[in-house]
């Protein structure tokens, strides 16, 4: 994430502030690694182009900020950590992600095999079900729900050697 997606994230939850910056529990700085004036100055910037606005040596987050985030959240892909399942492969998913859409795509396939999932054609796979909410609703969430399409087996797959 870069510093300007990090400064509207930071002004975007509630947190402590001291004069508009963004402190934690223990009144530091919120800011990984970077250096005080590079903050200040991303700030400016921010200022600048219309996306905080200052109120009484005060940084707040506008309605043009809260837009910019929501527009490139979905450049950052989600990392899901699921535990090994190697329950019964009853799940067949097809999907049909654009081109325009390369790096979601390599996201959802490197997932699928972090679930268990093998591919048995290109764009065909099965793997156990269900897939957890928390994947499905995030999948909707960057716009891939209607490239996918899953059919419960009747049987569970075998792989056949």
């Amino acid at each position: 994430m870069s510093i300007k997606e990090e400064i509207l994230e930071i002004l975007n939850t509630q947190k402590f502030y001291y004069k508009g910056i963004p402190m934690n529990a223990f009144f530091l700085p919120v800011f990984n690694n970077n250096k005080k004036q590079t903050v200040r100055n991303q700030f400016n910037n921010l200022y600048k182009d219309g996306y905080i606005d200052k109120i009484n040596e005060h940084y707040i987050i506008n309605k043009n900020g809260k837009e910019y985030l929501h527009k490139n959240k979905k450049r950052y892909l989600k990392n899901f950590n699921p535990t090994e399942n190697n329950g019964p492969k009853n799940l067949l998913l097809l999907y049909d992600i654009p081109e325009d859409k390369k790096s979601e795509r390599d996201w959802f396939r490197r997932t699928l095999i972090k679930f268990g999932f093998i591919m048995i054609q290109r764009s065909v796979w099965v793997g156990p079900s269900p897939l957890p909410k928390e994947f499905l609703d995030y999948v909707k969430l960057i716009g891939l729900k209607d490239s996918t399409k899953t059919f419960k087996l009747e049987n569970d797959y075998k792989l056949h050697k």
